[in-house]
C-alpha cells in the first residue's frame, strides 16, 4: 500500500492536515517531544506549523527514536510547552506535496468504501489509526461493526480515490463473524 502519512485526526480543523502530535515537553526551554504523523521534512527548521491554530515557524528539530524534538517560535518556556501536550501540529492541506502516480495521503482514503475481494460490503473508512509501531489500520465502520484492517499491500489490493472505493483481501478472522 503506497500511503503516506498524515492521516486524519478528530481534532484537526477543516482544511488542515495533522504532521505531528505534540507527546510532551521536553527541558526547560520550551522544547517539545513530537510524534511525527507525516514525512520528516514537514517538520524541517523553516518550515511553519500551525499549533493551536496559531501560525509558527520551525525554529529547531532534531530527531531522536523516530520522535522530533521540536522548538517552536513563540514556545519559550516548560509552562508553555506543557499546554500543548497531546495537540496536533497541523499544515493546510494545499502545502502537501504532490504524490506520484498511485500514491495518495491516510487522510485521502476516510470516507471511502471499503469491500474485499469477494465483493462483500465492509462500510467506510473512519479513520486511519496509527499503532504506534510505524504501522497503521484503516478503521472501517459499517453493516459487520468495526473492523480493522492493516493498511498494508497484503491486505489493501485495490485503492480507487476516483471511484471512492478500496478493495481488501478476505483474511479469515478479519470479520467479526469469522472470529
Amino acid at each position: 500500500m503506497t500511503g503516506q502519512g498524515p492521516g486524519p485526526h478528530d481534532d484537526v480543523r477543516e482544511g488542515f492536515v495533522a504532521v505531528g502530535r505534540v507527546a510532551r515537553p521536553f527541558g526547560l526551554d520550551g522544547e517539545l517531544v513530537v510524534d511525527p504523523l507525516g514525512e520528516p521534512d514537514v517538520l524541517s527548521p523553516g518550515r511553519h506549523v500551525f499549533l493551536a491554530g496559531e501560525r509558527r515557524r520551525i525554529v529547531a528539530c532534531r530527531w531522536q527514536r523516530g520522535r522530533a524534538y521540536l522548538k517552536l517560535e513563540g514556545i519559550d518556556d516548560r509552562a508553555q510547552a506543557e499546554a500543548c501536550r497531546q495537540l496536533y501540529l497541523e499544515v493546510p492541506e494545499g502545502e502537501l506535496a504532490p504524490l506520484g502516480e498511485g500514491e495518495y495521503y491516510y487522510f485521502q482514503l476516510v470516507g471511502l468504501e471499503v469491500r474485499t475481494s469477494g465483493g462483500r460490503e465492509l462500510g467506510r473508512v473512519a479513520q486511519v489509526m496509527e499503532t504506534g509501531g510505524g504501522n497503521q489500520l484503516l478503521v472501517v465502520k459499517g453493516p459487520a461493526g468495526e473492523v480493522l484492517v492493516p493498511a498494508v499491500d497484503e491486505f489493501v489490493l485495490r485503492v480507487d480515490l476516483q471511484g471512492g472505493t478500496i478493495v481488501v483481501e478476505e483474511v479469515p478472522g478479519l470479520l467479526p463473524e469469522d472470529r
